[in-house]
Order: structure tokens, then C-alpha cells, then sequence
């Protein structure tokens, strides 16, 4: 069995190994890590031969932090590392160059059609019959987007979208409310295998999944890191959100879509978002203002840009082709555009 997990921010774990009567044998990890002493990496190896083959990752990093001799240097990776590349390995997961990955890139759209869109070509990867997918969106106009568990009334106030020519919509994963203006916003979406987040804990796949976009800020200038659960941070403040939603289906797939504030309106939107002290407090600042500092200050390159260069990582990291919504997608995801993500038994399904 073998198994590869690339660290955020860090360096490739690899694990090749065997299990007999239900115990790990023939343990061997290696990567581009960097580790001192030498001999260590046989002690890592010692620690894991013999564990149980249900072992979670952190009680193997247990194992192998009782073993390391003291004064070991681990750099680019950690013991909890080695243990998620035994779990994928377990877990026959995948890894981002096993995909053709497909771009889909196309003009504005509205919020609800995006919120459709997300469903079914998740869905779509989901029954095998497309391949990974980085959908870039573009908006037609601007909204609210409250995530699938808020209370409508307590996120949204609607005189101040209505002032504003804010649409409310609800889209299918959890997480908090995105406040959305079509040139300020920078939103993606990833459709992709449930196989190639397998063996990672739920929290531990956000920070998988957008490592790529931490090396695309930082071609730009900008030193970022995943803030769990789901910010990108600064030292500036947020920059962006993510949120998952994972589907059943053949091959099974997860959603994993990211809002990031390349400018924003903090007066329009604390006049739209009922943002509660408890919330402010929890990310500990005084004002809502100083949550979110946009990428155009920290980048100074217009939103176009910004886009490219992302694009650009993410086909040099891992390949990628331009494609495109087939008319059968389009046509299911416009059909949910109007039934559900515009209905108003969708959108205050939690009142």
C-alpha cells in the first residue's frame, strides 16, 4: 500500500507499507522532508511496524514522538503527518496527480444558478461522468450568501439587502455568510473524488485542499496560512473562507468552495450582515471592519490578475485543461436554479 500527503505550507510524506493479521508490516516512509538526525527515520519506521492497522493518525504520531530520540529535528512535516500518509495509504487515496483536472472559467452568472452549479457538477464527479473540477465564478450580481444552517433572520437583515440590490440565497454547505459584490469578490469551487481527501480528518482536508492557493499568495506577496476551520489568514486579518458539502454517488465527491474579499465595503456590509458581538469577539477584534483585509491592498494587482495567477499555480502544481458545462449540466442546474435555490422554502429552511 502506498500513500502520499503533502503538508500545507510543508513537505511530501510518503508511506509504503503491509498489513498482516490486521498490523502494519514492512513500514517505510520517506520525502523531501528534512530530519536530524539521520538514524531517526528508522526509529520513525520501528515506531509503526507492528500498530494496529485501525490506528487514527494521531495515536500513531503518538508512537512515533515516544520513540524519536530527544533533540530530533523534524522540518517541512510532523509525526501527525506521517501518521495522516499511513491513513491515506490505508484508505487507497488518492493524490492530485492522479486527475486530468478541468477548468471551468465562464461569465457572470446569478447567485442562484451558481448555487445549482455547485450541486450538480459536484454530483456530476460524484457518478464518475466528469473529472475533477476548479470552477472560477463570476457574478452577475451582487448577494448574500448564507450557508445551509444559518438563520436567515439572524444573518441577513432585509431592509439593508434590499437597499443595496442584494440577493439572499442558501447554498448547500455549512460555514458562515458570504457578503458578495461582483468585482470585489474572488470565489472558487473544487469538485473533487472522495478518494482524494480519504484518510484525511474532515478539518485537516480544508488546509489540503486550498494549499495550493497559500503558493499562488504567496507568488503575489503574500504570506498566508489556513486558520482553522476555515479562514486563509494574514497578518493583516482574513482573507478569505471555505466550506465543504460531500455527496454520495459511485465514486463519491466533496464540494469545497472558497470566497476570498479582493476589495470590500464594510459599511454596506454591516448594513446588510447582522454580524453578532459573540462572533466578533470570538476572532478577537473590535469591529467587523477589520475582519476581512482584502487582496487588493495586500497585492496591488487588479482582480483579473489575481485570478490568472491562481490559475496559473494551480496548472503548474497539478495540470490543467480548459472545459466546460455541458448542455445536460446546464440545463439540470438552471432547472434547480429555479426550483430550489430560488425558492423561498429553500432559502428560510431555517427561518
Amino acid at each position: 500500500m502506498h500513500g502520499e500527503y503533502k503538508v500545507p505550507g510543508g513537505k511530501l510524506v510518503v508511506v509504503d507499507l503491509e498489513v498482516e493479521d490486521g498490523a502494519l508490516r514492512h513500514v517505510r516512509v520517506a520525502g523531501d522532508f528534512f530530519l536530524e538526525p539521520d538514524e531517526a527515520l528508522l526509529d520513525i519506521n520501528r515506531a509503526l511496524e507492528g500498530a494496529p492497522a485501525g490506528t487514527p493518525a494521531p495515536q500513531l504520531a503518538e508512537r512515533i514522538d515516544a520513540a524519536l530520540p530527544e533533540g530530533t529535528v523534524m522540518f517541512g512535516f510532523t509525526s501527525e503527518a506521517v501518521g495522516v500518509a499511513v491513513r491515506r495509504a490505508l484508505a487507497n487515496a488518492t493524490d492530485w496527480h492522479h486527475y486530468d483536472w478541468q477548468l471551468i472559467h465562464e461569465g457572470p452568472q446569478s447567485p442562484a444558478l451558481h448555487m445549482a452549479l455547485d450541486e450538480v457538477l459536484t454530483a456530476e464527479v460524484a457518478a464518475g461522468r466528469r473529472p475533477p473540477t476548479l470552477r472560477v465564478w463570476e457574478w452577475a450580481s451582487p448577494a448574500v450568501v448564507i450557508g445551509s444552517f444559518q438563520s436567515l433572520r439572524n444573518e441577513v437583515d432585509p431592509e439593508g439587502a434590499e437597499r443595496h440590490g442584494m440577493t439572499v440565497v442558501r447554498r448547500i454547505s455549512g460555514g458562515g455568510a458570504m457578503f458578495v459584490e461582483p468585482q470585489s469578490t474572488i470565489t472558487y469551487s473544487l469538485s473533487v473524488p472522495d478518494a482524494l481527501v480519504q484518510g484525511l480528518s474532515f478539518a485537516d482536508s480544508y488546509a489540503y485542499l486550498d494549499d495550493w492557493v497559500l503558493g499562488a499568495l504567496e507568488s503575489m506577496g503574500v504570506k498566508a496560512w489556513y486558520q482553522p476551520l476555515n479562514d486563509i489568514a494574514t497578518d493583516a486579518g482574513k482573507i478569505a473562507g471555505a466550506a465543504q458539502k460531500r455527496l454520495v454517488g459511485p465514486e463519491g465527491a466533496v464540494l469545497h468552495h472558497v470566497t476570498m474579499a479582493y476589495d470590500i465595503d464594510a459599511d454596506k456590509m454591516l448594513d446588510v450582515l447582522r454580524i453578532g458581538r459573540e462572533k466578533l469577539s470570538d476572532k478577537g477584534t473590535k469591529s467587523a471592519k477589520k475582519r476581512v483585509d482584502p487582496l487588493r491592498r495586500q497585492t496591488g494587482l487588479p482582480r483579473a490578475e489575481v485570478i490568472t495567477k491562481m490559475i496559473g499555480t494551480f496548472r503548474s502544481r497539478y495540470g490543467l485543461t480548459e472545459g466546460a458545462i455541458t448542455p445536460e449540466e446546464r440545463a439540470r442546474a438552471e432547472e434547480l436554479a429555479a426550483t430550489k435555490f430560488s425558492s423561498q422554502e429553500w432559502t428560510a429552511r431555517v427561518p
